[in-house]
């Protein structure tokens, strides 16, 4: 099987880059909008408009590839149907063509209520962020036996419901997208920012492969120096007047 790109990216400007690039799949994460755009303390808080405002511009960028976009936290967990309307709105009001939900077993009903109605699905085993007021951290899950186990269970349970992808290789016929899990999984996911460099912290599973936030800070000091010298904008950067008088 060819590998799998999967890239968290938000922007229409960043998405064109990543479908040029030959990204196969773009996903539009609660997470991007957790962290870039409203600092919120978790993908708790993140609404459906949320979704679907960042989702509908990174399709209108997308060109070819797939793109599948999160259900945001309390969309979908209180029953199938309530899952298919968010997921029906989330697709009609953005043009993405399958959501992803955080799922175990306990969630392989609605995944298959999902697909026997036309929506697809990617199903995220692990660690699942949307779960952090339970789980107490954002710690890596399957290191111990027990966790290893529920997790090849959970991925199993959501195969067997049609998930077209999970987010444990062997395990299961569908294709496996790992993050931070290992370079045997069918595709890696990764959110662009990460990949680019913009922070100084990161996770273990993050490889920065430029260090893009470092560039930036020096563009925008050369750009500051500009204005206070006086240097910038010069004269080939300014519409002169028709009327020289205006000068």
């Amino acid at each position: 099987m060819p590998r799998f790109l999967d890239v968290a990216g938000r922007g229409k400007g960043t998405i064109r880059i990543l479908a040029h690039q030959g990204q196969r799949a773009l996903q539009v994460t609660d997470n991007a909008e957790r962290v870039h755009n409203f600092g919120l303390p978790s993908t708790v808080p993140v609404t459906i408009e949320q979704m679907i405002a960042h989702g509908a511009a990174v399709v209108r960028g997308a060109q070819r590839s797939l793109v599948i976009i999160d259900l945001p936290f309390g969309s979908y967990e209180a029953s199938p149907e309530q899952a298919f309307h968010a997921s029906a709105r989330l697709l009609k009001e953005t043009g993405a063509a399958a959501v992803k939900l955080e799922a175990g077993a306990e969630l392989a009903e609605t995944v298959s209520f999902l697909t026997k109605r036309g929506i697809p699905v990617m199903a995220h085993v692990g660690l699942t962020p949307q779960s952090v007021n339970t789980l107490g951290s954002y710690g890596a899950r399957g290191r111990t036996p027990e966790e290893h186990h529920q997790i090849v269970a959970d991925a199993q349970a959501l195969a067997d419901a049609q998930a077209v992808a999970i987010a444990v290789t062997q395990a299961v016929q569908c294709p496996v997208v790992g993050i931070g899990a290992s370079a045997k999984c069918d595709g890696q996911v990764l959110v662009v920012d990460d990949m680019l460099g913009m922070f100084e912290r990161t996770a273990r599973f993050v490889k920065q492969f430029d260090l893009l936030g470092q560039r930036i800070d020096g563009v925008v000091a050369a750009y500051a120096d500009g204005v206070r010298s006086r240097a910038f904008p010069g004269p080939e950067n300014i519409y002169a007047p028709v009327d020289k008088r205006c000068e």
